[in-house]
């Protein structure tokens, strides 16, 4: 009998000690597909990319632990506003409208707006030639916005990931696609590799940012620890790894 209690008196200091491991843990939101920033690894399984691996470098650094949630981009900033997650990183594009609902940390990268059009579209030169045109982009973004108030297109068709966004490219379903740069460079080197091109300059100048719910005191510590990665080379490094360029 007192072996049994022993064991039982174990095994409660055992799952009371995986219960405070959880507890203590937060959720960190990030893109379920958003290349080079975040995706899934299909040698692994497992998520990989320039978020990823910035805020394991942060959470190393502020001496936290996460559990990693990969979701649809648009369901991050409703689920920091109701403290489901604790923080979200995403290629987060820091705006007023977003900041009246969520804070952010400082800027992490700098992006902007492309037009991607077929290798062989030659009538597509910038964004007055959308005009009447159809165009995809991604559901909930800064992308999408722009789109709707400036292209003038026939028809806006948005998606919930980024592959069926080029795909509707690739497939003639959209004459172009308007998106982030860094994504869209990123498809142009690799899956879309001298079938699309990009026309036009860059539009919108944009910066993201990491996201948390409002009053989080994270925020303070993610701007300390951005700034350690920055100063100690870390940033750069990863930059490199994910972007194969120096730091802007």
């Amino acid at each position: 009998m007192k072996r049994f209690l022993a064991v039982i008196a174990a095994a409660v200091v055992l799952f009371s000690t995986v219960g405070m491991a959880s507890a203590d843990a937060i959720t960190v939101a990030c893109d379920t597909s958003f290349p080079p920033f975040e995706f899934k690894d299909p040698a692994t399984g497992t998520h990989t990319g320039f978020d990823v691996e910035l805020w394991q470098a942060i959470a190393q650094e502020i001496g936290i632990e996460y559990n990693l949630q990969p979701m649809d981009f648009n369901g991050i900033i409703p689920g920091l506003q109701s403290n489901q997650l604790d923080v979200g990183i995403a290629g987060i594009t820091i705006k007023p409208s977003r900041e009246e609902v969520v804070d952010f940390s400082d800027p992490y990268y700098n992006a902007g707006l492309l037009i991607l059009v077929k290798s062989d579209n030659d009538k597509i030169k910038d964004i007055k030639d959308l005009k009447g045109k159809v165009v995809s982009t991604k559901l909930g973004t800064t992308s999408a916005d722009f789109v709707k108030q400036n292209a003038h297109a026939a028809d806006v068709k948005l998606f919930p990931n980024n592959d069926a966004m080029f795909m509707e490219l690739m497939s003639g379903g959209a004459d172009a696609v308007m998106f982030d740069s860094p994504v869209v460079s990123n498809f142009i080197r690799k899956a879309g590799k001298g079938q699309v091109k990009v026309v036009g300059p860059i539009y919108q100048g944009q910066s993201y940012g990491i996201a948390f719910p409002k009053g989080s005191k994270l925020v303070a510590k993610v701007n300390a620890a951005l700034k350690t990665l920055r100063e100690n080379g870390t940033y750069r490094d990863l930059y490199v790894k994910w972007f194969g360029t120096e730091p802007k």
